[in-house]
């Protein structure tokens, strides 16, 4: 065997044999392939945000939406109606002016869940004469959620003084989680009709 011969076979015993991926190139191809597939989640993740609708694309600001509704009466006899209203299904006042009424309830529904309603009402009167009104109103739905936080307690220790030991003890306190605006529908409907009943009543006009 000439020396051309044994160099061609020193190399084919050093090649690696067909099916085998020295490790070096298996960690190369580990790292192309996560690579790869990086690349495609981010690509699929691209594809779904596109494919979701931003929120205010759903607000048409319809005529016929029902935050509002019209009364045969004054602004003052309107809001009364309304302050009455909400004060009959328990919420409680927190702002209060002949045009404005702002009030609040709290809600429940699980152990350590907790949401409150913030409704407000806004009278505006129609033509000049002043005798029409309309009510405009929105509730805004808050959930909060019980969140505990580790309350370290102190242990007073007479050659260390006062030492801050984690003990079991926590503190308790609400954090907000979710907010948003009650969709016009038969909640309001409600509200109207309740303050239509309080608008007929003698005492509700001025």
């Amino acid at each position: 065997m000439n020396s051309r011969s044994m160099a061609v076979h020193r190399l084919r015993q050093r090649a690696p044999r067909a099916g085998v991926v020295p490790g070096r190139t298996l960690a190369l191809a580990l790292r192309t392939g996560l690579s790869v597939l990086s690349v495609i989640c981010l690509l699929a993740g691209c594809a779904s945000e596109s494919g979701r609708v931003a929120v205010y694309q759903n607000e048409t600001f319809e005529a016929n939406e029902t935050f509002s509704r019209l009364f045969d009466a004054s602004v003052e006899a309107t809001c009364e109606a309304a302050r009455r209203s909400l004060l009959s299904q328990g919420y409680r006042l927190t702002t209060e002016r002949p045009e404005f009424i702002s009030a609040t309830k709290s809600f429940q529904p699980e152990g350590e869940v907790h949401v409150q309603i913030v409704f407000t009402v806004v009278c505006a009167p129609v033509g000049t004469a002043g005798r029409l009104a309309t009510a405009y109103v929105s509730a805004i739905q808050d959930r909060y959620a019980l969140k505990k936080s580790p309350n370290p307690a102190s242990v007073g220790v007479a050659a260390l003084g006062s030492l801050s030991i984690p003990l079991s003890s926590s503190e308790d306190s609400l954090v907000k989680v979710a907010s948003e605006t009650i969709p016009a529908g038969r909640f309001y409907d409600r509200f109207f009709a309740l303050m239509q009943i309080n608008l007929a009543a003698p005492e509700a006009r001025p």
